[in-house]
């Protein structure tokens, strides 16, 4: 075990075993240069040579023959006043800020941190002394820096070292905004080179040079003298002094030159120990410094001589700049954006060649151009990363931007594209435009990119790249998705075995096992006895009665609503049977599996706006029913604290980036049919801030505007907070010409003459019964609409200007022909400046429905006024579902109805605008978790099947190169 000793800025001792940092994760560290980490000056005359004493070191200057006292109280003022200024500066900005200054060093001598602190209290900074083991290791200092690294109430460590510690290692790991010495790689090549806006000069180097400066003669011009020293703190006086007018020359202490060097120069600077030059040497007039190191004792610990006052008020100065510019970084960042240049070609490329003709930027550098931190990034590889939730509380002031939802007409198997708008539309404002924008997409289940629809990243010169890392796996989110609903239901199953074969005695005690004789409840245990209304915490205190109520959930087989799954498209997990294994004890019982993106969690992890309420909302799931009719929930199962470490990364949005270079969060999947199926909240929110209060952010909506379109206002924007500026609407002339009345279309077969030629009273009738339709349920919302029409190559002019001078009629605010498929964001140009004139009016956003209807009346009002229909039509079941939601509190969740996505109504082959049709509800499932109530339409299938010839058939991979061909 280790033991750490740390010493705040009141000079209290705590010893923390085991963890050095004691929680300053984070602390960054300045290094002196090795031999000066506990130097101090002295300038000297030609006729004394003793060294002043004390712990006020006093600068004695030699000119010529006449002796004089330079007392260093003059310029430690004057560094104290001005770091005070700019201390009360910061606190007026941010009245809490507390500067912090970390020592890290070997051993527990106090000489440097009373200087340190002494300097620190006149100005306002706090100092914190940890004290490593005397003899401890680099990687244990390593181990300490990489914690004060991470700690952002650090903002400069000074490395108080044994010289032969500070190793490149150990320089190069602190963070160089916290090296307040300044003696990094990185640092040492900022001062080098002239750029100090983010780096910072050396303490003792900033001493010497104010002794200098302050010379009864200007040395402006003339010639210093630098005798010994190692070369990272030469270099850097050497810089500072040649930058301030001087030349500079430099000797060993053993040159045979020394004499004549001396004798010829205007200043001496001695860097070592035992050093003295006879005053004879010294030519009238100049000035002799020595930068002395640290006396060693005999056990090997610092002297009490310490560091120059001068020396610790020039690293407070450090420490205020670091928190200064720490501060500054704070603040929302204007973006540096860099696109990427498009040479699209003729014909268009598959997707997969054209996204490996594109050199993706490297995440981190895309990160910086947007205004992200460092810290706010977890890298996966080179073209992808994590971004931190930290960043809304950063940013927490800062205005949002434009949200635009990207909707679409009724699908048809023809396509819409409304991934290809969404990423065409943010290529065309931030590209050509030279507006912030942001693409907010989900993430492709592997079911459909191997089984029919293929990739999902956009497509031809607009989409996601690399679109293969986007299709397959990404950062691993469905995968824990999977993983945490998959324990779900493995602790149902357990759970039912365990009651059914033990007593309420054998289940208390394991339940609450007796660890070194004694019993306690965990903290998820004491919250199910809370709900039980069992307010005792002694395992011991409960009744026989109560102990039967806290182990018992008594779960109604029949009544189990959780599912396995899996992502993959699987027909024959539809339905299963468990349990027939005889170490299973005859608990049989039938279940299924759905594909991963419909599980509960994956709608949790869309809708949750921060870690706290993911977890909240995991553990309010009901996974079944008891026998006595009372919702279990995963809570009651233990397993929710659990379901949150599982999902703790699937969280954050991962960043990635289109063609042209522009942001994208790719985060969540739910699907549109059976759940709300938009992208994330949290991806959403991150985006608003920040692309600025000018900019956008474009999210798409699953399916049609009937579909996902109402559930993210519904929904999604309930649980948000967030309001739509504006909506796009996409619409394909083929998908119009089916709606007017066109042939059905089969996969593989060649498309009728009808969608091919042009005809233009297919696309009138599509435009006057879907199109119409589909905008007026977004004007029920009070949002306006701009219609896009996504071109593809068999479409006329006519046929264009048809669809665009209808949807004008209809109510769109505008409507216009896009070709970002194969222009890139060039092609979405009409569009984007489309979005961005109707984002500029005032937006009259409004629910469909107030969320405390009662239930019915909210699904009859989705029918009627979405849907079209005449009235709904509820099941037996369905209307005993309804009156045990309401008993158990639940009726005032919105309303997420399960219905096909291929028409408007609940007929799949029902095309237009359907009429006169009554909606059937066969039954009624909640969400708990997700916080919605999803009536059932019809048969909707939890778990697609694969078709005859599905994707996987085209997709390989070259063993040699490792490029994946055919996945799109």
């Amino acid at each position: 075990m280790k033991l750490a000793l740390i010493r705040s800025t009141c000079g209290s001792l705590r010893v923390h075993p085991g963890h050095p940092g004691s929680r300053l994760s984070g602390l960054s560290r300045r290094c002196v240069p090795a031999g000066f980490a506990n130097s101090r000056l002295i300038l000297r005359t030609a006729s004394a040579t003793s060294r002043s004493g004390g712990t006020s070191p006093k600068m004695t200057l030699h000119f010529g023959q006449k002796e004089g006292m330079f007392e260093c109280d003059g310029s430690v003022s004057e560094v104290v006043q001005s770091t005070k200024e700019a201390m009360m500066a910061l606190q007026r900005r941010n009245p809490a800020i507390q500067p912090l200054l970390v020592i890290l060093q070997a051993g527990e001598d106090d000489s440097v941190l009373e200087m340190n602190k002494k300097m620190a209290g006149k100005i306002g900074v706090n100092v914190t002394q940890v004290c490593l083991a005397k003899r401890c290791s680099e990687d244990e200092i390593v181990e300490e820096l990489l914690k004060l690294n991470d700690d952002p109430k650090v903002h400069g460590v000074y490395l108080h070292l044994p010289p032969a510690s500070l190793t490149s290692r150990v320089l190069n790991t602190l963070k160089p905004e916290k090296d307040i010495d300044g003696m990094s790689d990185l640092n040492l090549g900022r001062l080098v080179r002239g750029d100090l806006s983010k780096g910072f000069v050396p303490p003792a180097a900033s001493a010497v040079l104010d002794l200098l400066e302050k010379h009864d003669a200007p040395l402006e011009g003339k010639t210093v003298l630098l005798v010994g020293g190692e070369e990272p703190f030469q270099l850097s006086l050497q810089c500072l002094i040649e930058r301030s007018g001087m030349m500079v020359v430099k000797s060993c202490w053993n040159s045979q030159s020394l004499q004549r060097q001396v004798m010829q120069a205007d200043a001496v600077v001695l860097l070592g120990a035992n050093m003295d030059v006879p005053p004879m040497w010294v030519r009238p007039g100049a000035a002799v410094i020595r930068c002395e190191p640290a006396v060693e004792t005999d056990d090997g610990m610092s002297s009490k001589s310490g560091m120059g006052y001068l020396t610790a008020a020039y690293r407070t100065q450090n420490v205020v700049r670091s928190c200064g510019r720490w501060l500054q970084d704070q603040q929302y960042q204007p973006w540096s954006l860099r696109s990427l240049k498009l040479q699209p070609l003729t014909p268009v490329p598959s997707d997969i060649e054209i996204s490996r003709a594109q050199t993706p930027k490297a995440v981190d550098q895309l990160a910086e151009e947007i205004g992200l931190l460092p810290d706010e990034l977890e890298a996966y590889g080179r073209s992808k990363a994590k971004v931190r939730l930290s960043l809304l509380d950063r940013l927490h002031s800062q205005p949002d931007g434009k949200y635009v939802l990207v909707a679409g007409i009724t699908p048809t198997p023809l396509g819409e594209g409304k991934s290809t708008v969404t990423i065409g539309l943010v290529q065309a404002l931030s590209a050509h435009l030279k507006l912030n924008s942001f693409a907010c997409l989900r993430q492709p289940s592997q079911g459909p990119t191997f089984g029919v629809k293929g990739g999902a990243a956009g497509g031809g010169y607009a989409q996601v790249i690399p679109m293969e890392e986007f299709n397959l796996h990404l950062t691993g989110d469905i995968h824990a998705i999977t993983a945490a609903n998959n324990l779900v239901a493995a602790a149902i199953d357990a759970r039912m075995l365990h009651e059914a074969t033990q007593s309420d005695k054998a289940l208390f005690n394991r339940l609450v096992p007796s660890v070194n004789g004694v019993r306690r409840f965990s903290p998820i245990q004491i919250s199910r006895l809370h709900r039980l209304g069992i307010n005792k915490t002694d395992p011991a205190s409960l009744t026989p009665q109560e102990v039967s109520s806290f182990v018992r959930l008594d779960l109604d087989p029949s009544k189990i609503t959780w599912q396995r799954v899996v992502d993959t498209n699987d027909r024959f997990l539809r339905k299963i049977t468990i349990g027939q294994a005889s170490t299973e004890k005859g608990q049989i019982r039938e279940t299924g599996f759905d594909i991963a993106v419909a599980s509960e969690i994956m709608a949790i992890l869309a809708l949750a706006d921060s870690l706290e309420d993911m977890k909240n909302r995991l553990a309010r799931m009901v996974v079944g029913t008891s026998r006595s009719g009372q919702p279990i929930t995963a809570e009651d199962l233990g397993v929710s604290g659990a379901l949150a470490v599982l999902m703790k990364d699937a969280i954050k949005p991962t960043l990635m980036q289109t063609l042209e270079g522009t942001p994208v969060f790719v985060h969540a999947g739910p699907f549109a049919n059976i759940a709300h199926g938009n992208s994330s909240v949290l991806a959403d929110k991150l985006a608003l801030k920040l692309v600025g209060r000018d900019g956008f952010v474009v999210t798409e909506a699953g399916f049609g505007a009937d579909i996902g379109m109402e559930k993210f206002f519904n929904i999604k924007c309930r649980a948000s907070g967030l309001r739509p500026s504006v909506v796009v609407l996409v619409a394909t002339v083929r998908a119009l010409k089916m709606h007017g009345g066109g042939p059905n279309v089969s996969a593989g077969a060649p498309l009728p003459a009808e969608y091919i030629d042009e005809n233009l009273s297919l696309v009138a009738g599509g435009c006057r019964s879907n199109l119409k339709k589909q905008i007026q349920i977004a004007h029920l919302f009070g949002v306006p609409v701009v219609v896009a029409v996504n071109v593809f190559k068999t479409d006329t002019q006519a046929e264009i200007k048809l669809v665009c001078d209808i949807a004008k009629e209809c109510g769109a605010s505008d409507a216009v022909p896009c070709h970002h498929w194969a222009q890139g964001g060039r092609g979405s140009v009409e569009l984007a400046q489309a979005v961005n004139q109707a984002a500029s009016r005032p937006s009259n956003f409004q629910f469909l429905y107030d969320i405390e209807m009662p239930i019915v009346e909210k699904i009859r009002t989705i029918a009627q006024k979405v849907y079209g229909a005449d009235d709904i039509e509820l099941s037996p079941e369905a209307k005993a579902k309804i009156n045990y939601y309401n008993q158990q509190g639940y009726g005032s969740l919105p309303i997420c109805m399960a219905k096909t996505h291929l028409s408007l109504s609940h007929m799949p082959d029902k095309k237009g605008a359907p009429t006169g049709f009554v909606l059937p509800i066969r039954d009624i499932r909640a969400s708990i978790g997700a916080s919605f109530i999803y009536p059932l339409v019809g048969t909707m299938s939890t778990m697609p099947g694969l078709p005859t010839r599905p994707c996987f058939y085209d997709i390989d991979l070259d063993p040699v190169t490792e490029e994946i061909t055919g996945l799109f």
